[in-house]
Parts: C-alpha cells; structure tokens; sequence
C-alpha cells in the first residue's frame, strides 16, 4: 500500500480533533502541539507510519515516514517545513518552533484548524509613520497659526512621534514679549 493510501486511511480515522487548551489572554480555546500528537500518533502507527519533527538547516520539518517499506527513503515520506525566523530570545524561539511544529503537522496531514491562537498575526499591523516628512512639514511652517493647523492634520500616531519637534518649533515661532 502506498504511504498516500495509509495517510489518507489515517486522516479518515482521526476525524475532526478537539481543541484542548485555553488561551487567557485572547480567551479563547486552541489545539496544543501535544494534544495534536495524541490524537493522531496511535491512529499513524496502526497504519505504519512513523512521525518525525526534526529541525534541519534552520527549518522545522513535520515528516511522516512509512516505516513498512524498505530501501530508498526517498518515495516513502511526505514532508511539510517552515523557515525559522532569525531569533535570538531561547524562549521566544522556542515559542516559534512550538507553533511551527503544529502547524507544519496540521498543514501536512490537511486538518482542520479552526482555532488560531497565532491571534498576533490577525492583530492590525501598526502604519509605517514617515518622521521625516512630518516634520519637514512641520519646519515649513512660519507661524505658530500654521503649525496648528499642520500639526491637527496628522493622526494621534503621528501627533506622537513628532509632538517634542512641535513644543520646539511653537516656542521659536512665538513672538517674545
């Protein structure tokens, strides 16, 4: 039987998955690594297929091997791998590859993942402010009228990032007494 014919005997098996563990912070449920490989590990071995999740080359690999078949490993594995991205933090690393692993696994064996506890990446990216155009903006101004207006007219974001140039800017444009 071909490993195809056996992973897709073994995903009709495991079926649809629980999540089983919460997340505080976004309240809400997910699907752990572990309890990802315990629901499908006995299913995979039953049908002769061995997992392994190595990381090669700075890649976290999810490889399912048919460990009934002899000779060249090269027809009797699927593979589904995600580059690691450049991070230094042990923890923060090891977060990373948590996350890969389990996802790597999930893509693989074509599951459903109707949690996304990488809730961080829906989030809204923050907008690029371009600080230098704000404050030649800001610089070009030759009363302190038009430097409010000017200023008004930038987001709270942008407000912030220049607010120091503007306090500035406002004493130097003020008339003395």
């Amino acid at each position: 039987m071909s490993i195809y014919k056996k992973l897709f005997d073994a995903k009709k098996e495991i079926g649809k998955i629980s999540k089983d563990s919460k997340n505080p912070f976004f309240k809400s449920n997910y699907l752990s690594l572990n309890g990802l490989i315990d629901a499908i590990e006995e299913v995979l071995n039953k049908n002769g297929l061995l997992l392994l999740q190595p990381i090669i080359d700075n890649k976290v690999r999810s490889m399912i091997i048919d460990s009934e078949k002899d000779g060249s490993l090269d027809s009797h594995y699927v593979i589904s791998e995600m580059t690691l991205p450049n991070i230094t933090d042990p923890q923060k690393l090891g977060s990373a590859i948590t996350y890969f692993r389990r996802y790597t696994l999930e893509s693989l064996l074509g599951l459903k993942a109707d949690d996304d506890d990488g809730n961080l990446a829906a989030k809204k990216p923050q907008p690029t402010i371009n600080v230098e155009r704000l404050k030649d903006r800001l610089i070009a101004c030759t009363t302190v009228e038009q430097l409010g207006t000017v200023y008004k007219g930038f987001t709270e974001v942008e407000q912030k990032a220049v607010s120091k140039l503007t306090t500035e800017l406002k004493e130097k444009l003020t008339p003395k007494k």
